[in-house]
C-alpha cells in the first residue's frame, strides 16, 4: 500500500499537473486538413513526452500525426492481458479556450461567482449537479472560457496513475500502455490510431464526466451538409418567381421532429441536432448531426432527412435541395458486449477504491467508439468533470484522485 503521506504528495501533484495543462491552448480547427489540425497540439504533446521521459515510462514514441504513446513495462511474472488507458490532449473549438484561467474554490451552497466584473456565476439552479459536491474543492473557470477538463483531466489522470506505480512496484501490474491523440472533439481522434502498434488487449477512455460514469453504450453518428439554391429577384416582382433559400431550410427544418432535438431528449432518445444555418434570399447552408443509440432508429432518421429532401425538389424543382450525409461513428455495445470482463474489471475496480459506478450509454462519442470497431474494445470511464464545452465547466478536484485511484486499481486487479 501507498502510505497517506506519499499519496498525499502525489495527488498534489496531480492538480499541479491540471492547471498547468489547461493553460496551454490545445483548440482543434475541424476547418483544417491537417492532423493535429492545429499546431498547438503537438507543442503539447512534445511538453508530454518530456514529461513521461521524467516519470520513467519507455517506449515513447510520438509520430508525425500527433499520437503518443508510451509503456509501463510489467512488474509480475505473470501473464496478463495488456491494458491500455487512452485520453485526448485537444479541446473544443465549440468556446474560446485562450487565456484559460483556472479557480481553485470550495462550494458551500451558494453560487460561486466566477468573473465579479462580467457578473458571471456558477449556481445550483441552472447546473443541479453542484450540490452533489457540497463542500468540495472545485476547480473552475474564470467566466470567459471553457476549463478543459475534456480531456486534460484525463491525462493528468493518466499520467499521475503511471508514476504512482512505477514508484511503488509493491503494487503489481502487468504490460500498461497509454496513448494521447489529437482531435477528437472534431470526431477524428481514431483517424490515425495505430491498434496494432498500441498492442493492447482492451483499453479504457479516460474522457467521462461526473465521478462513477462508466459507459459502454454510445450514439450511432451521421451527419448531415445541406446546401439550398434559391432564386434572388426584385421583391417587387417576386410573385410566383422569387425561391427563397432561407424560407425553403427553415421549411426543411419544420419537416423533421419537433420532439427530436437535444433540449428534448435524454437518455437512450436521440435527435436531429441543427448545428449551423447561414443563408440569404440566393444561397443556404444548413449542418445536422443526427444522432441514436438503437440501430434501427438511426437509419430511420437517416431515411427521413432523405426523404424530406426528396420532397423539397420535387416542390422547388430538381436540384434546389442537395445533401451529403455520412456516417461518424457507431454504437460501441455491439463490439463490447462479447468481452463484458472489462465492463465488470472497471466496476470492480471503482467499488473497491469507494467509488459508486454509474453505468449509463454516453450521450455523444468517444474516441473509443470508433477504437472499439477497429479491434481495440474500449468504454469509457470518468475524468470527473461537468458542464463540457462552456464557460460553466468545473471539475470536483476529489473526481480527479478517484479516478487515479480507479486507474491503478484496474490494474492491479487485472494482474491477480
Amino acid at each position: 500500500m501507498i502510505n497517506t503521506k506519499t499519496s498525499y504528495e502525489y495527488m498534489e501533484k496531480l492538480i499541479e499537473r491540471f492547471l498547468k495543462y489547461v493553460k496551454i491552448e490545445t483548440s482543434s480547427d475541424e476547418n483544417s486538413k491537417d492532423c493535429p489540425s492545429t499546431p498547438m497540439q503537438m507543442d503539447f504533446q512534445k511538453m508530454l513526452v518530456e514529461e513521461l521521459k521524467e516519470i520513467g515510462l519507455e517506449e515513447i514514441d510520438l509520430d508525425e500525426k500527433g499520437y503518443l504513446m508510451a509503456t509501463l513495462p510489467a512488474n509480475t511474472d505473470k501473464l496478463v492481458p495488456v491494458i491500455g488507458f487512452v485520453a485526448h490532449v485537444d479541446t473544443s473549438p465549440d468556446f474560446s479556450a485562450k487565456k484559460v484561467n483556472p479557480q481553485i474554490q470550495v462550494y458551500k451552497g451558494k453560487s460561486l461567482v466566477l468573473n465579479e466584473k462580467k457578473n458571471i456565476t456558477l449556481g445550483a439552479r441552472e447546473f443541479p449537479s453542484l450540490v452533489n459536491y457540497l463542500n468540495e474543492e472545485l476547480i473552475t473557470t474564470d467566466g470567459t472560457t471553457l476549463l478543459g477538463a475534456d480531456d486534460k483531466a484525463g491525462i493528468a489522470e493518466i499520467i499521475t496513475a503511471m508514476e504512482m506505480l512505477k514508484q511503488n512496484p509493491e503494487i503489481k501490474h502487468g504490460r500498461i500502455r497509454i496513448c494521447f491523440t489529437p482531435d477528437e472533439e472534431i470526431g477524428r481522434g481514431a483517424d490515425h490510431f495505430d491498434v496494432n502498434k498500441f498492442g493492447a488487449n482492451f483499453a479504457y477512455t479516460l474522457d467521462g464526466g461526473q465521478i462513477g460514469e462508466l459507459e459502454f453504450e454510445n450514439f450511432n453518428a451521421a451527419s448531415a451538409k445541406i446546401t439550398i439554391q434559391g432564386l434572388n429577384v426584385h421583391p417587387g416582382t417576386a410573385k410566383n418567381r422569387m425561391k427563397n433559400s432561407m424560407r425553403i431550410g427553415m421549411e426543411l427544418n419544420g419537416m423533421l421532429p419537433a420532439n427530436e432535438r437535444p433540449e428534448f431528449t435524454d437518455d437512450y432518445e436521440g435527435f436531429y441536432h441543427l448545428t449551423e444555418f447561414t443563408g440569404t434570399v440566393d444561397y443556404t447552408k444548413m449542418s445536422y448531426i443526427i444522432r441514436d443509440h438503437d440501430k434501427e432508429k438511426f437509419s430511420q432518421k437517416k431515411e427521413l432527412m432523405i426523404k424530406i429532401v426528396d420532397h423539397l425538389n420535387i416542390k422547388y424543382g430538381t436540384g434546389t435541395v442537395k445533401l451529403i450525409m455520412f456516417d461518424q461513428y457507431y454504437n460501441m455495445r455491439e463490439k463490447i458486449e462479447p468481452v463484458m470482463h472489462i465492463v465488470n474489471l472497471a466496476q470492480k475496480a471503482m467499488e473497491q477504491v469507494g467509488v459508486k459506478p454509474k453505468i449509463k450509454p454516453i450521450r455523444g462519442g468517444t474516441d473509443g467508439s470508433r477504437l472499439s470497431y477497429m479491434g481495440l474494445p474500449c468504454p469509457n470511464i470518468f475524468a470527473g468533470g461537468h458542464n463540457f464545452h462552456s464557460r460553466y465547466e468545473y471539475i470536483p478536484t476529489n473526481s480527479m484522485k478517484k479516478a487515479v485511484d480507479v486507474i491503478m486499481k484496474i490494474a492491479e486487479l487485472n494482474a491477480q
